[in-house]
Formats: structure tokens, C-alpha cells, sequence
């Protein structure tokens, strides 16, 4: 096995071990005695988990799923739409009202089971009264384009709709249990897909903090809402969460773990370094570099040969404009240029498949990569400036493609120093 083969196999231990059925078989709710069951959810691995339950439920179930295009997969009676991500569509608004729809009917003998992962927040648009879809697209793109944390990102989310921050879960006289396929550093259920059953203590000064430290040229009339009751979301608190549960059935550390267990069958030692970084995805990469070089160079503060594993979500703050690639990308071409003629070969890629809005999960690197970049008269430096990774990779065939996975755990990083 050469090492691209090497990480590659320990990518798909770690997206095997957020297959949404084994976690969700270990937290599975009792049926109702008397009641119905119904299934709500959003997320890029929704429909996956929405299989994954029916495979286990003893009883009849209905529901509807809302996951992103090309994601849907063979249910037998929960509903699958699909809806545009990461920038919200009509479809997803569409979705977002049949949610509240469906669970608006239930009651308290009745039970509601969401499932819930990483996507949810782009694929359940639902604007506040007095705003239109339009407004939630300008808001989502200039989170995106912001360079902030995805647990600040959705603090503001949550604070401009209708379903978010634990509303859907309000609607319904319904006991609520949520399962989780968590995407966030930290693992808080209240922030993965800006929890639309899942309450949080954040306010709307929250928000307004957010929007005033990424400097968000909001209209005055969205910062008003933000300054307005009309934003606030419910508290976790509230009775209307009395009998509600939530569990975390998936997640970027146990992901790791059998990364690491893959690493030592192949006769290597993994290094975890943490489930939860975040920051700028260049700048995360520079200090992943500085480590592998020390690695390469001194033999610690690990010995070689060595294998350095990571997750969490780091964030683009967007420079250029036409620019391709997602953060893995652009980790990966930042890690490229730093440990340029260094015997490191790495992986950077989202564990749903897609690594922004391309096509790829993510690419390799190594110490030949920004040579091979400079052959073909490509500038590293350049391309990084314009954010756009994706042309240099495409350019030199280091790509990963993987196709959609079922899962979302977010970025994962393997790096082989020889």
C-alpha cells in the first residue's frame, strides 16, 4: 500500500465509523404505547439516517427528510427532498414548511424523532415575518464569506428564523427525541444545523455581537430585527422542552479513533491532535506544517515514522473572486507550499464528499506538490490568493473524489511523515 492508498483507507475508517446505524441502534427511543411516530430531519446525511432508522423501527413510521441535492438515497415510507446547499433554495424553503407541517398535528402521546447533522442550517431556510428567502440567501453568503467559526455562523442563523434554535421542536405537543450526527468542534448539539430541535442559552446580543466582530454589512432593516424581540429563540428552559432528549450518535472523535486504529494495523503510530480545531484554514495549515517539518526534521515531538490525524471546521474568509475549492482545499495547497521538499504526504477532506460546492472532498499534498504546480507555470502562492485550490489540484490530478458518503463528521486531516 503506497501512502495516498494508506490515507485514503484511513478516510473510509473514519467515514465508517459515522455510519449514522450503529449510533442510532445504541440510542433508539422506546415506541409509544398509545401514539403515532413520526420522523422530521435536515442534514447532508439525513436521508442515510432516515434509512438507517427504518431499518430498525418494529412499528410503522411516516415522516420527511430534507438532505441536499444528489444525497438522497432508497427509503420505504419517510419522504426524502432535496434542496440546494450550502446556499439555500426554494426547495429547501418549501421543505422547511412541510417540517413544521408535519409535526404541527401531533400530540402528546405521539412521538417525533429528528435527525439531525451538519447541512441542516443551508437546507432548512425559513425567514422571519417581513423577509423573504432572498434575505436569508444575502445573509447565509455573507456568513460564509466571513471567515467565522460555524458555532458563530449559527448563533446568527438561529436568530433569523422560524425553525432554527429549537422552533420546530416548539411547534409540535409531540415528545421529541433528536439524533445527532455532530459536524461541530465540541460536539454541542444545540449548534449542529443551528439546532432546530435543540434550544441554547445564546441571545440575540449574541448575534449582534457576531455581526458587529466579522463587520456583516447587514441592511438596517435585518439589524433591527436582530435588535427586536421578534428575534429571539427559546430558551432551553422552556416547558415546551419538559420531555424532549437529545443524543449525540456520531461524531469527529470517534471518527479519529478508528483512523488511529487503522493507522496501527498498518503498523504505524497515529498521533491525534483534536476532533474540535477551528480557524482559518490557511493558517491551521501553517501550523500543521511547522509540526510535520519538526516531525521530518528532529524526530519530535513525535518519532518518525509518524502519522498526525485531525478534525474539526475550519473556515475561508474569501479574498478573490471566481475562485474555486472549499476549506480542505484550501488547507491542503496552504500545507503544500509550507512543507515544500519535506517527506510528508497528507489528505485534507470533508468526510460528506464534498468539500464546498465542487465536486471533490478534498486533495492530497506532498513535498512535490508545489513543484509540480510550478511545471505547469501555476503559482501556489497565487492560487491560495484567489482561493482557488481546486484549479491547482485539478490541474495535477491530486484531486479526492469520493462522491457523497451518507455522513457528515466534517474536515479530516491525515498527515504521513516518513
Amino acid at each position: 500500500m503506497d501512502d495516498r492508498e494508506l490515507l485514503t483507507a484511513l478516510f473510509r475508517a473514519a467515514v465508517a465509523a459515522a455510519d449514522p446505524l450503529n449510533g442510532i441502534r445504541a440510542n433508539l427511543p422506546d415506541p409509544p404505547q398509545q401514539g403515532r411516530t413520526v420522523v422530521v430531519g435536515a442534514g447532508k446525511g439525513a436521508a442515510q439516517m432516515a434509512a438507517a432508522l427504518e431499518s430498525l423501527w418494529p412499528q410503522p413510521l411516516s415522516g420527511v427528510v430534507v438532505t441536499r441535492y444528489g444525497y438522497g438515497c432508497r427509503t420505504r415510507s419517510i419522504e426524502i427532498i432535496e434542496a440546494a446547499h450550502p446556499v439555500p433554495d426554494e426547495a429547501g424553503l418549501a421543505g422547511a414548511r412541510r417540517l413544521m407541517e408535519t409535526i404541527g398535528s401531533f400530540g402528546k402521546d405521539d412521538l417525533v424523532i429528528a435527525l439531525v447533522c451538519g447541512g441542516g442550517s443551508a437546507l432548512l431556510p425559513a425567514p422571519p415575518e417581513g423577509f423573504e428567502l432572498a434575505d436569508e440567501i444575502a445573509l447565509n453568503e455573507m456568513l460564509l464569506a466571513s471567515g467565522a467559526p460555524i458555532s458563530a455562523m449559527n448563533i446568527v442563523r438561529k436568530h433569523f428564523s422560524t425553525i432554527k434554535g429549537g422552533r420546530l421542536a416548539a411547534a409540535t405537543a409531540a415528545r421529541v427525541v433528536t439524533l445527532i450526527v455532530s459536524d461541530i468542534p465540541g460536539d454541542n448539539p444545540a449548534f449542529v444545523a443551528s439546532g432546530p430541535t435543540v434550544p441554547d442559552a445564546t441571545t440575540r446580543q449574541d448575534a449582534l455581537d457576531v455581526i458587529e466582530q466579522y463587520r456583516l454589512p447587514l441592511p438596517e432593516r435585518m439589524i433591527a430585527h436582530f435588535r427586536s424581540p421578534a428575534a429571539d429563540a427559546p430558551h432551553p428552559d422552556d416547558p415546551a422542552f419538559a420531555r424532549h432528549e437529545h443524543h449525540v450518535v456520531a461524531s469527529a472523535g470517534v471518527s479519529l479513533e478508528a483512523a488511529a486504529k487503522t493507522t496501527r494495523d498498518h503498523g504505524l503510530q497515529p498521533f491525534i491532535l483534536s476532533d474540535s480545531i477551528e480557524g482559518e484554514a490557511r493558517d491551521v495549515a501553517l501550523v500543521h506544517a511547522a509540526l510535520s517539518r519538526e516531525v521530518a526534521q528532529r524526530g519530535r515531538p513525535f518519532p518518525r515514522p509518524a502519522v498526525l490525524l485531525s478534525g474539526g471546521e475550519t473556515t475561508v474568509t474569501l479574498r478573490g473572486k471566481g475562485g474555486r475549492g472549499g476549506r480542505n482545499g484550501e488547507f491542503a495547497l496552504a500545507l503544500a507550499l509550507a512543507i515544500d521538499g519535506h517527506p510528508v504526504t497528507a489528505l485534507a477532506a470533508d468526510t460528506d464528499g464534498i468539500d464546498g460546492s465542487e465536486d471533490n472532498a478534498g486533495a492530497f499534498v506532498d513535498g512535490t506538490t508545489a513543484r509540480r504546480l510550478r511545471a505547469l507555470g501555476l503559482d501556489g502562492r497565487t492560487l491560495l490568493a484567489g482561493n482557488d485550490s481546486y484549479s491547482g489540484f485539478e490541474a495535477i490530478g491530486d484531486l479526492f473524489v469520493t462522491g457523497p458518503t451518507g455522513t457528515n463528521v466534517n474536515d479530516f486531516r491525515a498527515i504521513l511523515i516518513r
